[in-house]
């Protein structure tokens, strides 16, 4: 990730709104990252909820996110041409060839690709690649800030939960 990701809120208040927007983005992007730092493929598979939601998975909806979002909608390019899934639903599903260290380098790529397609474009600029109609790039960034940031929050309570063994081995509270 880029060193933006390692900056605190702190050290951008008196930076432009673009500043603050991508480094609030690579502070998400590291953290959803790292929900995957020192688990076993077992662990970052684990499945502990209904849904198809898993640690690798997040991470890899995340890489699906940053396509759709920086790829489709800034840069016109279709889903077909980058090669993900029809609907989000999808982009949670893990192949047989998924790996943590497979899954966390597409990440780390679409995220940079993320950042290329946008370095020339200011907050204002109209993206025209999404199915809404143009859109700012400041509105995109906000979409993408809370999508990541509720990802972050499903990931810390998985990555507690696959840490700690799971609902089933937690004691009863009462």
């Amino acid at each position: 990730m880029s060193d933006p990701a390692r900056r605190s809120a702190e050290d951008v208040i008196d930076e432009p709104a673009k500043v603050q927007f991508e480094t609030f983005l690579d502070q998400h992007r590291f953290a959803l990252d790292a929900c995957l730092e020192g688990l076993t493929e077992q662990q970052a598979r684990r499945s502990l909820v209904p849904s198809k939601t898993t640690l690798l998975g997040l991470v890899k909806h995340a890489t699906f996110v940053e396509k759709v979002w920086f790829g489709e909608a800034v840069t016109c390019r279709s889903r077909d041409e980058l090669g993900i899934q029809a609907g989000p639903d999808e982009s949670f599903d893990l192949d047989d060839d998924d790996t943590i260290a497979t899954v966390r380098q597409a990440h780390r790529e679409a995220c940079e690709a993320s950042r290329q397609a946008v370095a020339e474009m200011d907050l204002s600029d109209l993206v025209h690649g999404n199915r809404r109609g143009a859109l700012p790039l400041r509105w995109v960034y906000l979409h993408v800030l809370r999508e990541l940031a509720q990802h972050c929050g499903h990931a810390d309570i998985l990555r507690e939960q696959v840490l700690r063994g799971g609902p089933s081995d937690w004691p009863v509270v009462r």
